[in-house]
C-alpha cells in the first residue's frame, strides 16, 4: 500500500528483455534507504518488488503484462520515474490510499502553466470515466492528485509548483502516456452500484 506522495525521482538505467521477464534497473537515493530484498516500491505508481539492490541502484523483474498495461514500454535510459516506498505502520498518509495496481494508461492532452500552477488534462481509457469523481482522488504516475473537472473519460487536475519540481511531470508533454490508478473507494462504489443495477 502507498499514499501517492512521491519521495524522489529515480532514473532508468536499463530496461531489457530477460529470459522470463523484463529487467528494470533504476538509479535511486531515497528509495534505497533501508531497502531489503522483497520490499515493494511504487515506480510511476506501479507496485514492483525489489529483486536486487546495491549502493546506487534498484533492480526489478517486470512481467510482460505489466509492461503492456503501463507506460513502462516507453522507458529509455535517463528517463525520470517517480518512486515511493511502501507505507509503513505508523507512517504519514499525506495523499490517499494507493494500491500500486495500475488500471490503465491515460494520455496527456494539455499540460501548461496557468498563473503559478499547471493545468493538466488527461484522457483516460475508454469507459473508465465511471471511476472519476469531481473532487475525488486520482493517481497519475504514482502522484496523488485531486480531480477538478470530469467530462466523459477526460479529466482535469491542477498541479502546484512543488509537485512539478519534485516529480517526473516536469518532463511530460502533450501526448505523453501516464499510469492511472483510480480511487479505491470510487471503484468499490461503482462495483456495488453495478451489482444493484443487475
Amino acid at each position: 500500500m502507498f499514499t501517492g506522495i512521491v519521495e524522489e525521482t529515480g532514473s532508468v538505467v536499463a530496461f531489457t528483455r530477460g529470459e522470463d521477464s523484463w529487467k528494470l534497473q533504476i538509479a535511486a537515493r531515497v528509495a534505497l534507504q533501508d531497502a531489503a530484498l522483497g520490499d515493494s516500491i511504487a515506480v510511476n505508481g506501479c507496485c514492483l518488488t525489489i529483486t536486487r539492490f546495491d549502493g546506487q541502484h534498484l533492480y526489478f523483474d517486470v512481467l510482460e503484462e505489466t509492461r503492456r498495461l503501463t507506460n513502462f514500454s516507453t522507458f529509455a535510459p535517463g528517463a525520470a520515474v517517480n518512486l515511493e516506498r511502501s507505507l509503513r505502520f505508523g507512517g504519514k498518509i499525506g495523499g490517499h490510499f494507493v494500491s500500486g495496481h495500475i488500471d490503465g494508461t491515460g494520455v496527456i492532452e494539455v499540460l501548461e502553466p496557468r498563473g503559478k500552477d499547471h493545468y493538466l488534462k488527461v484522457s483516460a481509457p475508454a469507459g473508465h470515466g465511471r471511476y472519476l469523481i469531481s473532487k475525488g482522488s486520482i493517481t497519475i504516475d504514482g502522484i496523488s492528485l485531486t480531480v477538478a473537472e470530469v467530462e466523459g473519460d477526460t479529466f482535469v487536475v491542477w498541479i502546484i509548483p512543488t509537485t512539478i519540481a519534485v516529480t517526473n511531470l516536469r518532463e511530460k508533454r502533450a501526448g505523453s502516456p501516464v499510469n492511472l490508478e483510480f480511487d479505491l473507494l470510487g471503484k468499490y462504489v461503482e462495483k456495488l452500484t453495478a451489482f444493484h443495477r443487475t
